[in-house]
């Protein structure tokens, strides 16, 4: 008899979490072929060199290709969660195959970290969360350096998709109730080799400054056509072009290009006060001991930043619920939605029932293009 208290007693004193202690699956979609793929690519290069471990447990990356494509995407989102399994979705790597991916979640009730911005409302998908910055937060840092210029007109071009409305909606919202003015608006395919009409009609209209909605190598066209046609005033890019593949195909043009990125990107020249420089640090010394020096980039980032939260996360609740069910998905969700102060690379986050990003102003830096790299400009 008392051998039998005795056993209760230990077996009661395991911790739950380790009793739940089974392997964790994650999906990974991103679109590492296709018009997106110099995104997709260090996206799904990042998850080679993080732990082999989610909350202290084996996690198994089952790791697939869109090819950039939103059909493609709902596919595989479907069969992440029917065929394999997973607990989570991480992905995609793209704004419309990451909203694609996020209606299936939503339907099958398993949890999201997208590697693209989301313009879903937290109440309307409690399964979806985005570890990119609002694109708020980021034309925020333009616009307060387009008023410090005194820029008082402004074109914009961008995306014929939904990242191109993204960032148009983030620049006039935040030119709202200033004394700059939208004076053009043009659009353009991600896999339009020309821009020449569009720039005209921008150039036409004679702005200060031009605001461009494009993401990845795509994203240099128009600046490159700017230039070429003799622009001169300021030209400012977002936070979807920050990698060396853009810088390589706008070459020159590129000079004195303005972009928001996260502060990864300027890691080593910010304070050392800053919270997010050691993680961001500690980013960099992993990726570059596996992909090499100066490859670095904003998108890998991001994919650390959603192992982070993803790593914090399955430790609350693995202490719920067991790997491969329905109670362990939901409690994922909720832990997701219960970060506090997840420091990452690009910014620190606090989530909540009506904010899936959780990030603020310590999440933009804006950088300036100096003999083909990007050089901080502005910090938090």
């Amino acid at each position: 008899m008392k051998k039998s208290i005795l056993a209760f007693t230990l077996v009661a004193l395991i911790p739950l979490s380790n009793a739940f202690a089974e392997g964790v699956k994650v999906g990974v979609i991103t679109g590492a072929t296709g018009p997106g793929a110099s995104l997709g690519i260090p996206y799904k290069n990042t998850f080679e060199v993080v732990p082999k471990t989610l909350g202290g447990v084996p996690v198994e990356y089952i790791i697939v290709d869109d090819a950039t494509d939103t059909t493609t995407s709902v596919k595989l989102a479907r069969k992440l969660i029917q065929q394999d399994n997973v607990d989570l979705i991480i992905g995609s790597s793209s704004v419309p195959t990451a909203l694609a991916v996020s209606e299936i979640v939503a339907e099958q009730k398993v949890p999201q970290i997208s590697l693209s911005p989301l313009p879903v409302k937290a109440e309307d998908n409690p399964w979806s969360y985005a570890v990119p910055q609002p694109i708020n937060i980021m034309m925020a840092a333009v616009v307060k350096n387009m008023k410090e210029k005194g820029v008082k007109s402004v074109g914009y071009l961008g995306f014929s998709d939904s990242w191109g409305e993204l960032v148009l909606a983030g620049l006039k919202a935040n030119i709202e109730g200033t004394d700059i003015k939208l004076v053009a608006s043009e659009r353009y395919g991600r896999i339009d080799t020309s821009v020449a009409g569009q720039v005209l009609k921008l150039m036409a209209a004679k702005p200060d400054a031009v605001v461009l909605g494009g993401s990845g190598t795509p994203g240099a066209l128009p600046q490159v056509s700017l230039r070429e046609r003799g622009y001169k005033g300021p030209i400012y890019h977002n936070h979807g072009v920050i990698n060396k593949d853009f810088l390589r195909v706008g070459g020159n043009a590129l000079e004195g290009a303005y972009a928001p990125t996260g502060p990864v990107m300027v890691a080593e020249q910010l304070p050392d006060s800053n919270p997010i420089k050691a993680e961001a640090m500690e980013f960099t010394k992993n990726y570059e001991a596996k992909f090499g020096d100066n490859t670095r980039n904003a998108f890998s980032a991001y994919s650390w930043d959603a192992y982070l939260l993803a790593d914090q996360a399955v430790e609350k609740a693995l202490k719920v619920a067991k790997p491969g069910t329905a109670e362990f998905r939901a409690a994922l969700r909720d832990a997701l939605e219960t970060s506090n102060e997840v420091v990452g690379t690009h910014g620190v986050y606090t989530m909540s029932k009506t904010d899936h990003t959780g990030l603020d102003e310590r999440a933009s830096a804006l950088v300036q293009v100096e003999n083909g790299d990007w050089k901080l400009v502005t910090a938090k």
